[in-house]
């Protein structure tokens, strides 16, 4: 049986990565991708994800949401990532025309209540657009079969001391869709810390195909994490969950969203022990067998063009 996806994204390195699992999964029909201004802009990041779609040669809508958060100033990471947002690989230049006139608000409301199936959304960037979706349009959320956030921590941030990049970019939006009563799984940075790929890997694929030459060009750009030649591996995460969750240990708990410290802003608060009465809203993965996502992501990669 074919599952229905909706991708939410901010391409973003580690996002195209996530992108090219994707939609090189036969088990997987991507019905929409939706962009929100994140690791860069949202100009770039509705051109990025147009240029993943004409790569790989796929006929799937594309449409641009949110320039930046709800309350707060909007960042970009463009210093990871890059100007473009996919350093590293010369995309060929895309039709711009093919974006959607539709806000992806209005995209993702359309596509979830006109499918008679059940959707799995897939978001790996700030979750302003969903926010904004769950709250204009309610009655999507009995339509949605799974969100999947890449995001969040239940340990220390990468952008401020507390939070993570996605979660921290847009607090307030996150803490809306953490109080939504839709079935959701948060993989976060303790994840991604886990779940690595090296050079060494990446120059295999190089050789194997268009796909492992993308991947290798983006990863020699990429300014994060480098540990003992190993990428750490967020958005790809999100996807191996969606398709793998076997290999990851999880835990059902609580999370929120700190909104009114100065010092821990953003941060998910995650009650993985119970430690409070605060309702279980959300599966929290706390491990996952490196080794099986290293075999799972070469083999995704590998069948790629």
């Amino acid at each position: 049986m074919v599952r229905h996806v909706i991708l939410d994204t901010d391409p973003g390195i580690d996002d195209a990565i996530a992108i090219a699992l994707l939609l090189n999964e036969p088990s997987i029909q991507v019905d929409l991708i939706t962009t929100v201004g994140g690791n860069v802009n949202l100009a770039k990041t509705a051109k990025n994800a147009l240029k993943l779609v004409a790569f790989f040669e796929k006929d799937i809508p594309v449409a641009a949401g949110n320039r930046g958060p709800l309350v707060s100033e909007f960042t970009d990471a463009s210093a990871v990532h890059g100007q473009s947002g996919m350093d590293g690989y010369d995309f060929p230049e895309p039709d711009m025309t093919k974006l959607s006139k539709d806000h992806a608000v209005i995209a993702l409301k359309e596509q979830i209540l006109s499918n008679p199936d059940k959707t799995t959304l897939l978001a790996v960037g700030p979750l302003t657009n969903i926010a904004l979706l769950f709250s204009q349009y309610p009655e999507v959320i009995d339509k949605i079969e799974e969100l999947i956030i890449m995001g969040g921590a239940f340990t220390r941030g990468n952008k401020r001391v507390m939070d993570e990049f996605n979660i921290g970019t847009d607090p307030e939006a996150a803490q809306m869709v953490f109080k939504s009563s839709v079935k959701k799984t948060m993989v976060g940075l303790e994840i991604g810390a886990i779940a690595t790929v090296s050079m060494a890997d990446a120059e295999k694929l190089a050789s194997h195909n268009e796909t492992g030459k993308m991947l290798l060009g983006l990863l020699k750009a990429y300014r994060t994490i480098e540990r003992d030649g190993e990428f750490e591996m967020y958005d790809p995460t999100a996807v191996a969950y969606l398709l793998k969750p076997e290999i990851f240990e999880t835990v059902d708990c609580n999370v929120e969203v700190e909104l009114a410290s100065s010092l821990t802003y953003g941060q998910t608060v995650v009650d993985l022990d119970h430690k409070t009465d605060r309702p279980v809203n959300c599966t929290v993965p706390v491990n996952v067998d490196r080794q099986a996502f290293k075999d799972w992501f070469n083999q995704g990669l590998s069948r790629a063009k």
